[in-house]
């Protein structure tokens, strides 16, 4: 037998083996989307994980934009909410009118309404890039947030559009009045949108929008054009965008103008930039961060929006490719044996230990600070006791001094400690690299 014969049974094998683990990821995937419920099955788990599963599609279809194309915008919130109204428009005509249009095949509306307006607004803002389209971007998201307090016709005025998902024509006997099953909704609509944007960052448009990202000047030179690789980019984006916020409509049977406002675009910038922009799964891991601080950090603090700001100012500073980044950089130690994995792994992970305690303790004393000042500026006329993390066995007296000292001595000399302990970290990490590299050889 020939080697020729012989290397494909060989090459048969490989292609076979990566295709199943192409596809046991999408497997794990809908069997974790299945079982969660159950895992948490409380009425505030369910809402929150269908706020996650919105915000993972939002995210990603930001991420087309700005980790994909390299296009920073200020404004994608307005294809998010553009579609929530048309969303809710439609939900309300169909009701009306007696059409039997079913509430799974909704968001298509969503995807049709975001893709519109995409192509509409990417015509303009696309023929600029860098700083030039953000500020587009910007001008386009204030005019749509200014015209919602004018056109009330289509935008309800302060009150939005409501909508009764549980009026429409059921869906195999399906009302998706419970929220498990506009849980399953979402859930369904999200996996797929994930492996649709997957999928596309595979296509040779994905590797083109790359190639824009990096240099758009070569990719002219070569024959394409970069403003309408950045348009179709653009018109992608709004649709995915758009299936987010007619998901976003169903779920809470509203559409509000805060759906087209600025906080909305942040809060999917703050979930793309937070988990990572070079990585797919990025903001995945962002959303799912985004979405679980903002629900329960409120419970905690009333100036949870200024955690978030230094969060994000942290993760721009020290981890520019964000979460993602940070895991992947662990890949490389998850090499040769199974003995040398867990030891390497285990003395990265004693050491990121020994260093996060005093990181703890400064960051507690500096969170003390921040929430003593804030009572003092805010609710000093309410009396001099504060009820720090909002627990009234946490009572602190501002007008002491021990509070103010105690915290102040807290985040310096846990800083310090810091500072003191991450040798060790460097440490560890460089003796983890020599190790990896000598199991490679």
């Amino acid at each position: 037998m020939s080697d020729a014969a012989k290397a494909m049974p060989m090459a048969s094998e490989t292609s076979a083996r990566a295709r199943i683990k192409r596809y046991s990821v999408w497997i794990v995937a809908a069997a974790l989307l299945l079982v969660m419920p159950y895992i948490f099955p409380s009425g505030a788990s369910i809402t929150t994980m269908c706020l996650m599963g919105i915000m993972i599609i939002f995210a990603l279809s930001y991420n087309m934009l700005l980790g994909q194309s390299g296009m920073l915008s200020f404004g994608h919130a307005v294809y998010y909410g553009l579609a929530a109204f048309a969303t809710a428009h439609m939900m309300n005509w169909a009701i009306k009118a007696g059409v039997p249009i079913p509430l799974p095949f909704m968001p298509i509306v969503g995807a049709a309404a975001g893709l519109v307006f995409g192509i509409i607004f990417g015509s303009v803002s696309t023929r600029r890039a860098g700083t030039v389209f953000a500020m587009i971007s910007l001008g386009l998201a204030e005019l749509v947030y200014s015209s919602s307090l004018i056109l009330r016709s289509f935008f309800g005025g302060e009150e939005g559009i409501s909508a009764d998902r549980t009026k429409l024509v059921r869906f195999f006997g399906y009302n998706f009045g419970p929220q498990i099953q506009v849980y399953y909704l979402i859930a369904a609509w999200c996996l797929l949108c994930i492996i649709l944007m997957y999928a596309i960052t595979r296509t040779p448009l994905g590797r083109m929008c790359n190639a824009v990202r990096e240099n758009p000047e070569r990719v002219e030179f070569v024959g394409y054009n970069p403003q309408f690789v950045r348009f179709i980019a653009f018109s992608l984006a709004g649709l995915f965008a758009g299936v987010a916020g007619s998901l976003a409509a169903i779920n809470i049977e509203l559409a509000q103008a805060s759906f087209v406002g600025a906080a909305q675009s942040g809060a999917v910038l703050l979930a793309a930039y937070i988990g990572g922009v070079a990585f797919f799964v990025g903001p995945i891991l962002g959303a799912i961060l985004v979405t679980l601080l903002s629900i329960k950090l409120s419970d905690f603090s009333e100036i949870w929006v200024l955690y978030f700001g230094i969060l994000f100012i942290t993760i721009i500073m020290f981890a520019p490719y964000g979460l993602s980044g940070l895991l992947m950089m662990h890949a490389q130690f998850w090499r040769g044996p199974l003995g040398s994995r867990i030891s390497r792994l285990g003395k990265l992970l004693g050491a990121y230990l020994i260093a996060a305690l005093p990181a703890l303790i400064m960051l507690a004393g500096a969170i003390l600070l921040i929430e003593m000042i804030h009572h003092v500026a805010q609710k000093g006329a309410e009396g001099a006791n504060m009820h720090f993390l909002r627990r009234s066995y946490l009572t602190v007296n501002t007008h002491t001094a021990w509070p103010w000292i105690g915290g102040l001595v807290a985040m310096i000399g846990g800083f310090l400690a810091f500072r003191f302990t991450w040798p060790t970290v460097a440490s560890a990490w460089h003796q983890a690299l020599l190790d990896t590299q000598r199991s490679s050889k």
